[in-house]
């Protein structure tokens, strides 16, 4: 057999899910509840309606307010409810 071939390594960052959502509360320590929408059509009536989803998500530092768009992948699970990580900010909250 040819002894060059090299296996390639396995990469696990690019196979994580992302979400994109909204910061609902920031009020625990390194946690955010992340609200993640998704527009799917109704099964019987053809209607596009909006589902929702929260998601607990880990923050080291704990910089986020309410109303950032952030991005958060999937990991292994840190607690009972939180098995997600804040990846990074898309936008910024705008202050009224």
């Amino acid at each position: 057999m040819n002894a060059t071939a090299t296996p390639q390594p396995a990469d696990h960052a690019k196979n994580k899910r992302t979400l994109v959502g909204r910061v609902v509360s920031n009020k625990m320590q390194k946690t955010v509840v992340v609200q993640v929408e998704r527009r799917v059509k109704h099964a019987t009536f053809g209607k596009i309606i909006t589902r929702s989803s929260k998601y607990h998500a880990h923050v080291p530092a704990g910089t986020f307010q309410e109303g950032d768009l952030v991005e958060i992948a999937e990991g292994r699970p840190i607690s009972k409810t939180k098995s997600w990580t804040v990846t990074r900010l898309v936008e910024k909250s705008k202050v009224v």
